[in-house]
């Protein structure tokens, strides 16, 4: 659950809002600034003069679209106006960027005058490449949406109208496979026509459903001819049957679509409907009939809602950021129906194809396959975005619709670089924590940044907390920062019932190591080695110390109780570094200043498997100051040592060394000075010769790049326990949490 206060500290912390603009150039030198604007880019302008769709080409107009509310409807809220509407813009700004890589200026216009609306856009369309009207009211928005559609020579879509609409188009194609029904013979209701309820209509419209056998009702019934209270979008839905209750409608119907409100459908109306009867509840937060109540109501019903914790939720997200892309890269005039239809018939034959592993990985490998409750590909899919975006495009250019043509299997490589890996790889590692949900025990449970990370992993699901230290204490801090912590494990460790045990436990370990039982008890009250002790008896599944003791410190304790792996010589770290289109793996920047050749070997091939079990395949570099023996010195020639070591332990490993990091990571480099490297695409795991330069690297990339760093994630180690340093944040622990979750359950075999 997300809390009031917790969304307006995040809108407004460090810089207000949700997004910013960037240079994509760079501006740093004069020479740089003349160029960007006089007398550079008069020459631009004067190509343009000549050329206008060299706009195109010379300007970021082909990736930029206008997202557009007077914020008259907004979900749940209402007629909230421009200025209230702008979060929800923002918001859509960073889908559209996290998706797609799509660029968007939210504008928030201040009329409810349609005509000025419509006016006010026709104006802007020399600066857009799409426009995306949004949480406009049912009536205005659809006529504005018409209106715009004819008239502008870029594409317009409605979302309220069809980013739902299309995905559940794709479930009804599934749907009747399953049930062996033909589009045109089945009989189709549809409660609520408002801009959800009418994209449907409309999308099932187009994809063969017969008019007569379509019958729309709203809060006064179904729409009829003789109904005076009809606006003309409503009209076009007017059927003269008697079903004029929905109950009515309702029974011997084979599909029931509700975009309406809660809890208007009962059991008994469902049972009315025909044999292996389709049923899309897509109110929310409260289905026109609950998930479990549908499929209660018959063994035969296939169900659907627009909720994700439910199996086929009609998420909008799976359609309007890959319907825009695809629009945009064949430069559309418009985004037409067919388009959306083709959209929704590729959504559909993905979830008709083998789920690929990292979607699998990512839900604790549960295997999916097409069926009653699989109509819809998971959103994680990577393929979402290359084949819908693909088939939009394709559409465009067959309708005549598209400026500029493109070839299948070129483009869809495109998006696959142009997105990378990077955005969505903490949201598959959060998704596949879920499926886990391991007892973390934290050391330093009065910490404000850990209670409030504890916040968020019990309301996302990715850990089931443990807080050491006084109740009082740690109760007074969750009611300073009013945080919603009830139900989770406090425990002291003086007062812990388990403190006796801990403590003879303790003393067996470490008697013959100078350890006086006095000592013994001592060091049980501190929360470090209760915390190390609990992970040791399997009270927890995992330990994230903290930082309340020098680091060298906390980590003598884990070492002491939790010590190295079977087979492991020396424990390291590696940091996992997320940027927007790439993923690395940095190691060991935490722990051994000066390791020799096999604490090097052994380092690289921790961290490989580290990277394998988070499910991306390892690509490592050994770095140096040199590249493969240019330089005959002490240093290079451990980093040589530790390569034939690594390759000789694992010989299928992608691994190789001495290299600089410039040759690691650039292709033209090795391509051209060095065509032998093992390394035939970029390397995707940096192992550092020493702290020294590992530390520092770390460093410049946190404090100098965009990077998201998670770590110091420890390696090697018997049983998963992490430390965390001094000033993180909640969010950093949080991070932390994931990642070490999912590499700890990838170990155990959970």
């Amino acid at each position: 659950m997300i809390r009031r206060k917790d969304s307006l500290t995040y809108h407004e912390t460090d810089r207000p809002g949700k997004i910013e603009l960037r240079a994509t150039k760079a501006c740093l030198t004069p020479h740089d600034l003349r160029l960007a604007y006089l007398p550079g880019a008069v020459y631009a302008t004067e190509a343009i003069l000549e050329d206008p769709s060299k706009i195109f080409r010379y300007t970021s107009r082909g990736n930029l679209v206008g997202v557009i509310t007077n914020g008259s409807a907004v979900p749940d809220l209402g007629n909230v106006g421009p200025e209230a509407a702008k979060p929800i813009q923002e918001g859509m700004a960073v889908l559209f960027k996290r998706l797609a890589d799509i660029d968007v200026f939210d504008l928030e216009l201040n009329t409810t005058d349609p005509e000025r609306f419509i006016e006010t856009v026709r104006m802007l369309e020399p600066t857009f490449g799409g426009i995306n009207l949004k949480d406009i009211r049912a009536l205005e928005g659809l006529q504005i949406y018409d209106r715009l559609n004819t008239s502008m020579n870029i594409p317009v879509f409605n979302q309220n109208l069809y980013s739902s609409a299309v995905v559940a188009t794709a479930a009804l194609i599934n749907a009747l496979e399953l049930v062996e029904k033909k589009v045109e013979e089945i009989r189709v209701v549809i409660c609520g026509v408002g801009s959800g309820g009418t994209g449907c209509a409309r999308l099932f419209l187009k994809l063969g459903v017969e008019p007569e056998n379509l019958l729309v009702y709203n809060s006064k019934g179904l729409l009829h001819p003789d109904r005076t209270d009809l606006p003309e979008y409503q009209r076009v839905f007017a059927r003269n049957d008697p079903a004029r209750e929905l109950a009515q409608g309702m029974r011997g119907a084979d599909v029931f679509l509700g975009s309406a409100t809660g809890g208007i459908v009962t059991q008994e109306m469902v049972r009315s409907m025909n044999p292996f009867p389709i049923v899309f509840s897509l109110a929310t937060p409260e289905p026109e009939i609950s998930y479990e109540a549908a499929r209660a109501s018959r063994r035969d019903v296939i169900v659907a809602t627009g909720l994700g914790q439910y199996p086929n939720a009609i998420l909008d997200t799976l359609s309007f950021p890959y319907i825009f892309r695809g629009a945009l890269d064949v430069q559309a005039t418009q985004i037409t129906e067919g388009m959306l239809i083709a959209a929704a018939r590729v959504l559909a034959e993905l979830a008709r194809e083998d789920v690929v592993e990292e979607v699998e990985r990512a839900y604790a490998y549960e295997h999916f396959s097409f069926g009653p409750e699989y109509l819809l590909p998971k959103p994680i899919d990577p393929r979402i975005l290359v084949r819908e975006s693909a088939a939009v495009a394709r559409h465009a250019i067959e309708e005549g619709v598209a400026r500029f043509v493109i070839e299948n299997e070129p483009y869809q490589e495109s998006l696959l670089v142009r997105m990378g890996t990077g955005r969505e790889t903490l949201r598959g590692l959060v998704m596949k924590a879920r499926q886990k949900n391991l007892r973390v025990v934290f050391s330093d449970g009065s910490s404000e940044p850990i209670l409030r990370a504890c916040s968020i992993l019990v309301t996302e699901g990715i850990a089931s907390p443990i807080l050491l230290g006084p109740e009082d204490e740690i109760g007074e801090v969750i009611n300073r920062l009013d945080l919603d912590l009830g139900g989770i494990q406090v425990v002291d460790p003086a007062r812990s019932p388990l403190y006796d045990s801990y403590v003879e436990e303790y003393f067996r370990m470490r008697r013959r190591r100078g350890v006086m039982l006095e000592e013994a008890r001592r060091r049980m009250r501190r929360p470090d080695y209760f915390a190390a002790l609990m992970l040791h008896t399997g009270g927890a599944d995992m330990m994230i110390g903290g930082a309340s003791v020098h680091y060298a410190e906390a980590l003598r304790t884990v070492l002491e109780v939790i010590g190295p792996a079977p087979g492991i010589h020396r424990v390291s770290t590696h940091h996992m570094v997320l940027l927007p289109k790439s993923v690395y793996f940095l190691a060991d920047c935490g722990i051994n200043i000066n390791p020799d050749a096999e604490d090097l070997a052994e380092t690289a091939l921790l961290a490989a498997n580290r990277a394998r079990s988070l499910g991306i395949e390892p690509r490592v570099a050994m770095l140096s100051f040199s590249s493969y023996g240019s330089v005959d010195h002490p240093l290079t020639k451990k980093v040589r040592r530790a390569t034939e070591i690594a390759k000789e332990r694992a010989p299928d490993l992608v691994i190789d060394g001495e290299i600089q990091l410039s040759t690691a990571l650039d292709a033209s480099i090795r391509e051209k000075y060095f065509p032998f490297t093992e390394l035939k695409n970029d390397a995707n795991v940096l192992i550092f010769p020493d702290l020294n330069s590992g530390n520092i690297a770390l460093d410049l990339i946190q404090y100098m790049g965009e990077a998201v760093s998670i770590g110091p994630l420890l390696t090697g180690t018997r049983l998963p326990a992490h430390l965390r340093q001094y000033g993180v944040t909640a969010e950093a622990i949080v991070n932390l949490t994931t990642v070490g979750v999912v590499e700890a359950a990838a170990f155990s075999g959970r």
